[in-house]
Formats: structure tokens, C-alpha cells, sequence
């Protein structure tokens, strides 16, 4: 009896992972690496990507922030420079990500489910250009390497997930 649930447990762990994998897609970093790591991973759970905190400096992206739900995520990167922010809508997700590269990341273009473009720092670099693989799924964190400036980052896609965390106030 109990090598069948464990046999059970196993087989439903697997089609659960094998699901996951259908869904979830990461093409990399981009960006020349060096620096110290940052992920939003933690943060996903309070619920979807609701805003974006941006710095730039004259040549590059030195620093970013994400709000998931009513919440701000922590800060990654250096505190000088120009700050932006972008509020989505609600409902509104992060489908696209484009942007320019060479020792950092010196430009980032967001496109959102309601044809919404955010830009910013500089065009010049390598291009870039990161979407999910899946349909229905869309931005759901950032990843990356961090000092002064931005080193790299990446983009992770997946759907949003079943349980979510509702701070307060919210509705």
C-alpha cells in the first residue's frame, strides 16, 4: 500500500513537472555577466507584475525594481541616476522584452498585453529581443547580475499561478 502512493505521489509529481516545463520558458541572460546576482523569483508569488521602477544613467540601465501585486519587490542596483515608473493596468501583463547590450545593458523596451511600450536608457549595443514561447503566458520575473550598473538580465515566462498573495487593501 505504501509503494503504491509512493508510486502515485512520484507519477503525479512527474506529470505535474512535465506540465510546468510545457508552460514556463528562459532563453538565457543577456548582457556580458560580472557583478553580483539578483533574482525576483521570491516576489512572484504575491501576484502578477504590476509596475516597473527603471534607472538609467546616460549610457546604461544601472538599476531596476518590480511591484507584484500592491507590493514593491527590492531594489537592484545603483541608487544614482534617472529614475522611472510605469503602473500597468489591471490585467495588463509584460509580453515582450527588447533592448540593447554590449558590457551592460544599456537599453530596455517593455511591450505589454495592451500594446503599451515603455522605454528605457540608450540605443546602442547588440540587440536583444525575449517573448514567451507559449501562449498565455507572459513576464512573470527578472533575473540578472548587478554593481554599479546592470550587467545582464534575463527574462522568466510562465502563466500566472494558481495561489497568489493579496496584500492589504487590495480587492
Amino acid at each position: 500500500m505504501l509503494a503504491l502512493m509512493c508510486l502515485c505521489l512520484l507519477l503525479g509529481s512527474t506529470a505535474a513537472s512535465s506540465v510546468q516545463s510545457r508552460v514556463s520558458s528562459f532563453a538565457g541572460e543577456y548582457g556580458a555577466g560580472g557583478g553580483t546576482a539578483f533574482s525576483f523569483s521570491p516576489e512572484q508569488v504575491k501576484g502578477p507584475i504590476t509596475g516597473l521602477r527603471v534607472r538609467e544613467n546616460p549610457s546604461h540601465i544601472v538599476g531596476i525594481q518590480l511591484q507584484y501585486g500592491d507590493v514593491w519587490g527590492p531594489y537592484y542596483g545603483n541608487p544614482s541616476g534617472t529614475l522611472h515608473e510605469v503602473l500597468l493596468h489591471r490585467k495588463e501583463n509584460i509580453t515582450q522584452v527588447s533592448g540593447k547590450v554590449a558590457s551592460y545593458v544599456n537599453d530596455l523596451i517593455f511591450v505589454t498585453s495592451l500594446g503599451r511600450i515603455f522605454t528605457f536608457g540608450q540605443p546602442s549595443g547588440t540587440s536583444f529581443n525575449d517573448f514567451p514561447l507559449y501562449d498565455g503566458t507572459f513576464l512573470r520575473y527578472v533575473s540578472g547580475r548587478y554593481s554599479s550598473v546592470i550587467h545582464s538580465i534575463g527574462f522568466h515566462w510562465d502563466t500566472q499561478p494558481n495561489c497568489v498573495y493579496i496584500g492589504k487593501g487590495s480587492k
